[in-house]
């Protein structure tokens, strides 16, 4: 199956979420339903539209965008489906370091000083 994401693949995806989520969540049909929803609202957050903008960004940008969308998507695959992980410990600590991961990202992304200076943007 082919990936919706316009930044964000599932491999990408499953490698954030890591080796213990759930195999049926971590499915690119699974991840499809909402990987647009997840780049949208980066778009949104960082108040410019990276989707369209990104075959032409520079590659420090588009990993600024991927660590940002990848991480939240991760969350909800970790989300829909714990039983995988040791313990809620575990997918805890993951879902906090994807969170921290994507709102750095994030925050990056909505500097505009700093998307100038990657990117000319």
């Amino acid at each position: 199956m082919v990936d919706d994401g316009v930044y964000t693949t599932n491999a990408q995806i499953q490698a954030r979420a890591g080796i213990n989520a759930s195999a049926i969540s971590k499915v690119t049909a699974a991840t499809d339903v909402y990987v647009l929803d997840v780049e949208a609202y980066v778009n949104s957050k960082t108040k410019f539209n990276w989707s369209d903008a990104f075959a032409g960004l520079d590659v420090d940008v588009k990993a600024l965008c991927t660590e940002a969308s990848a991480s939240l998507c991760a969350n909800k695959v970790i989300v829909a489906d714990m039983s995988g992980f040791t313990s809620r410990a575990e997918a805890q600590t993951m879902l906090d370091f994807n969170q921290f991961n994507a709102d750095r990202a994030i925050k990056e992304l909505s500097d505009k000083e700093v998307s100038k200076f990657m990117s000319g943007v």
